[in-house]
C-alpha cells in the first residue's frame, strides 16, 4: 500500500482563488476585508510567519496591517493598540503572533482582542463556542484539517481518532471538530500509557507534539489517515514533521506531507476566518 496525498498547497491554491473571488465581490459593495497582525521581538520563525501572512492577504484582495514592537515594549502600549484595532471599521481580524515575550500575560493579550475579530478562534468566548457546537471562528490548523478530509471524501462518522497532543491551539480544538463530526477520540500526551496502542486502532491519527518522526510505520494501523501538524528542523537544516513520511506512507491510506500539507492550508484558513468576519459586517 502507498499512501494517496493530502497535497495542502494544491487545496490551498483552490481555496484562495474562491476567496479572492468573494473577497472582490465585497469590495465592489465598499467592504475589503482586513487583517492586523502584531509581532513583538525578532523571533526569526515568528517574522517568517507574519510574512506569509501579509504577503497571503495581498494575494487575495485584503487590506492588512503589521504592527510591530521591540521586544521590551510595555504589554500597555500593545493592549491599547489592540482596543484601537477593536474599534477601526477597516479591521475585521486581528491577530497577536505568539510566543510573546516573558513579561506579557499572554492570555490577557487574546482576552482584549474583541471576539468577533478572534480570527486565530483562541478567546475564551469564541473556545466556549467552539465548544458548544456553534464555532464564530474555527482555529486555523483544525480548521484547515477538516478541510482536507471534506476534500478528500473522508467520511469520519463512528471513526476512531486518535490526537497526539492537547495544546489549545491544535489538539484540544481538533478533538472537539472530530467529536462534532460523531468520530470517537482520544487524545493522548506526554503522560499517556502504552501510546502504540492507543494509535495502532486509529482509524484517523493526528500527530501534533513538535517531535520530529516520533510516529513509526509500527504505530500506525494499516489504511488509517495520518494528518502530520509538526513541523521540525533536522540537524541538515530540511524540515520534517511528526511522522516517519517515508514509512508511514507505505501502510497508511492518506497521509499529508511536510512541508507541503498542513501549514499552507493553516494561514489559508486565517484568511477564510478574516473573510466570513467580514461578510458578518455586511449582513
Amino acid at each position: 500500500m502507498t499512501a494517496k496525498i493530502l497535497d495542502g498547497n494544491a487545496l490551498a491554491q483552490k481555496l484562495r482563488t474562491d476567496f479572492k473571488t468573494r473577497a472582490e465581490a465585497l469590495a465592489a459593495r465598499g467592504t475589503r476585508p482586513g487583517l492586523a497582525v502584531i509581532l513583538v521581538g525578532e523571533d526569526a520563525a515568528s517574522q517568517v510567519y507574519v510574512r506569509n501572512k501579509v504577503n497571503a492577504c495581498a494575494q487575495a484582495g485584503f487590506h492588512s496591517e503589521k504592527i510591530t514592537y521591540t521586544p521590551d515594549v510595555d504589554p500597555r502600549v500593545v493592549l491599547e493598540k489592540i482596543a484601537e484595532l477593536n474599534a477601526d471599521p477597516k479591521i475585521h481580524g486581528i491577530l497577536v503572533q505568539l510566543p510573546l515575550p516573558k513579561h506579557f500575560d499572554s492570555d490577557a493579550v487574546l482576552r482584549a482582542i474583541a471576539p468577533e475579530k478572534d480570527v486565530d478562534g483562541f478567546h475564551a468566548e469564541n473556545v466556549g463556542a467552539l465548544m458548544q457546537g456553534q464555532p464564530r471562528f474555527i482555529p486555523c490548523t483544525p480548521y484547515g484539517i477538516m478541510k482536507f478530509f471534506a476534500e478528500a471524501g473522508i467520511d469520519l462518522k463512528g471513526k476512531e481518532a486518535v490526537v497526539l497532543g492537547r495544546s489549545n491551539i491544535v489538539g484540544k480544538p481538533m478533538a472537539m471538530l472530530l467529536m462534532q463530526a460523531s468520530a470517537t477520540v482520544t487524545v493522548c500526551h506526554s503522560q499517556t500509557r502504552d501510546l502504540a496502542f492507543h494509535t495502532r486502532r486509529a482509524d484517523v491519527l493526528v500527530a501534533a507534539l513538535g517531535k520530529a518522526r516520533f510516529v513509526t510505520a509500527e504505530m500506525v494501523k494499516p489504511g488509517a489517515v495520518v494528518i502530520d501538524v509538526g513541523i521540525n528542523r533536522l540537524p541538515d537544516g530540511k524540515l520534517c514533521g511528526d511522522v516517519d513520511f517515508a514509512a508511514v506512507s507505505e501502510v497508511a491510506a492518506w497521509i499529508t506531507p511536510v512541508p507541503g500539507g498542513v501549514g499552507p492550508m493553516t494561514i489559508t484558513m486565517l484568511l477564510a476566518n478574516t473573510l466570513e468576519a467580514a461578510e458578518r459586517g455586511t449582513r
